[in-house]
Order: C-alpha cells, then structure tokens, then sequence
C-alpha cells in the first residue's frame, strides 16, 4: 500500500520534517564520504506497551533511506539490514523494538520521522488494549475523530484496531485495514428536527435501512422516556440506543434517587441499569445500549464493577492519553559496540530479521 505521495515522498526525501541537526549530520557524512556502517537501536520506556508503527516504519526507510545527487535521489535502501519486533507485540521500558544497520549518511534524516510513527501509534493501540481489555469482552468503538488533527485518521484508525478496537467512526480511520465506518444520530440532526428523536430516526431508517438502527435518546435529558417513545414506534426495527448524556447534568429519571449526585451526572451505571430495566419490563429486551462521553479505562472499569449492562463502549479523547516516546541510538560503528554513557547494544531474541 502506498502511504505518501509524490510530493510527500520527495519532502521526506529534503528533510522538510527532519530536526535540522539530523540533515546537517547527513550533510557531513556524505561530504566526508563516511558511509561507515552503524546500528540504531530504539526502544521506549513504558511496560506492557502495544507496539505499533513497525509496518509504516519500514516503508519509510524504503522510500527515505538514500541521497540526492544532482537533484537525483539515489535510493539505498538496499544497503540496510533490520531487524525488529511485529506489529502488535506487547514490549516493556526500555525492550529494543528495532535495529538498523547500514550508513548512517544514508537514513540520519529518518530519526524524526521514524521515531514520532512509533510513538504516535503505540500511544493510541496502547490505550486501545487497555480500553478494551476493561470492558472485559465487550466492543469498543474508536470515536476520536474530533479530536485531533484530520489527516492522523487513517494513522489513528489503525493503531487502535491493532489494539482491539473493533470499529471507527471515518471512512479514514478504517483505510489501512479495510474497517467499516459506523455511527448513529447527532445531536445536531435532532435539533434541526426540533428536538424530535422520533422524527429524525425516522429519517434515519428511511435513508439508511440496512444500517442497523440506533436512537439517540439523551436529547430531552429524559433517557428512559425517550428510550420507551422510541422503542414502541419502532419494536424490532430498533437495534440499539446511545445514552450521551452531559457529564454535568442527572437525567430526568434519576433526579429522585437518593444517591450521591455527584455519582448520578453525565452517563453512568445506575443510568444505564434505569433504561434497561424500563425497556425490559416494556418488552424490549433486544435493543442494546451503546454509552459514550467521556469514557476511559477507569470509567470503564467502573462500569464493569458495577455490572452496568452495557452492550457497546464508544470511547474518544482519552485514546490519546499518555505517552510512549521512543528514542535511537547508535549502538554499534562497523560492528564495533560504542554508545553514549548509560546506553548499550541489547540483542533481543524476539526481533527479527525483516
């Protein structure tokens, strides 16, 4: 599959998303002829860590690892020898992922690029895997489209299915997997319906009847009311709902409880346990309850203490919690192990040879 086009090819090929040092060091190998052979190896320091990014990482070195010479890029990419762990690998601090060998003169430009790929994806498919081992065998949607910079989708989208997600939310999100976009009604169509639920799924099932059905009920703050008008005008039809209530609001149905108000804001157990017992003693038992806003692991793990049945998590921000930044190092100059002080060449059983 081809990532980068054209243009992009040829900026990484520049060193347009390079540190400036990594080009100017590129600069003076190849102006010294030192085409010495060198071994970076590149780890993170977080345990139980989702690798993610190794298959990205390779493809840049394919198009990257060369120089230019009279504006022509001479590719060298065949003068690397990589070894390196799979895509998906649990890894612990400081685990090497990775080790390039070859000319330095011909990828010191990558460091950037490669290192920023690893972190990025094993950060998402990292807090993927946490997220959906809390939900202990439930899916988890990937609703983090609005949360960062558009063109990370794809990127994004990946990472999190090599963490266990098993849908998103773009078309983008599932391109470098082929996984299907899914979603239900926002808020703002309901708005342009004039607070209608009814009406806008509705449209919903007129415009897209083979897409399952799923109300959004929280409009109103009134869950179970609207989940039971929606349940009895549509019977079988309806597949699920979606409770999205503000995290600073109680829902109508439960401003009586006795509990603590604090526990009783936004989308929660004693939320969801209300709605399905009111669609259980209607009759419908079959439709299933999707919660989202603003759930991460702990919330999750709360839910799952709690016994909250919860068919469906969608989860969003908190994907991009944290961090897993990776560092490179040379290790080895012509086989010879050199390194700064506090860093060594590691061999690791579990890479290899790519």
């Amino acid at each position: 599959m081809k990532i980068w086009n054209n243009s992009m090819i040829k900026k990484i090929r520049k060193g347009y998303y390079s540190a400036v040092y990594f080009n100017k060091t590129k600069q003076i190998l190849l102006k010294e002829n030192n085409l010495q052979s060198v071994t970076i190896q590149i780890f993170q320091k977080q345990n139980n860590a989702i690798l993610c990014g190794i298959n990205q990482v390779i493809e840049l070195l394919k198009i990257g690892t060369g120089y230019f010479e009279d504006k022509m890029w001479v590719p060298k990419y065949d003068t690397l020898a990589i070894k390196a762990l799979s895509e998906g690998n649990i890894i612990k601090n400081r685990e090497p992922v990775m080790h390039i060998t070859g000319p330095y003169a011909y990828f010191a430009h990558l460091e950037s690029l490669y290192l920023g790929i690893l972190a990025r994806q094993t950060r998402i498919a990292t807090n993927a895997r946490k997220m959906v081992t809390a939900a202990n065998g439930k899916p988890v949607l990937f609703f983090a489209d609005r949360f960062d910079y558009f063109l990370n989708q794809e990127v994004d989208g990946y990472a999190a299915h090599i963490g266990g997600v098993t849908n998103i939310c773009t078309l983008a999100q599932g391109k470098w997997f082929n996984g299907e976009a899914v979603g239900t009604i926002p808020h703002a169509l309901i708005a342009v319906n004039n607070g209608d639920t009814i009406k806008t799924t509705s449209q919903y099932a007129k415009y897209f009847p083979k897409s399952p059905l799923i109300a959004l009920v929280d409009f109103e703050n009134d869950c179970v009311r609207t989940a039971l008008q929606t349940a009895k005008h549509f019977g079988e039809k309806l597949w699920g709902i979606r409770l999205d209530t503000s995290e600073n609001m109680v829902d109508n149905s439960l401003k009586e409880s006795s509990e603590n108000k604090s526990k009783l804001r936004g989308v929660n157990p004693t939320l969801v346990k209300t709605v399905r017992e009111a669609l259980n003693k209607q009759g419908f038992s079959h439709v299933k309850i999707i919660t989202s806003g603003g759930f991460n692991e702990e919330k999750i793990l709360w839910f799952e203490k709690e016994r909250a049945p919860v068919d469906i998590y969608a989860v969003g921000s908190s994907m991009f919690d944290g961090k897993n930044d990776f560092t490179a190092d040379v290790v080895k100059v012509e086989g010879k192990k050199i390194a700064k002080i506090g860093r060594k060449y590691i061999s690791s059983p579990r890479m290899k040879l790519l």
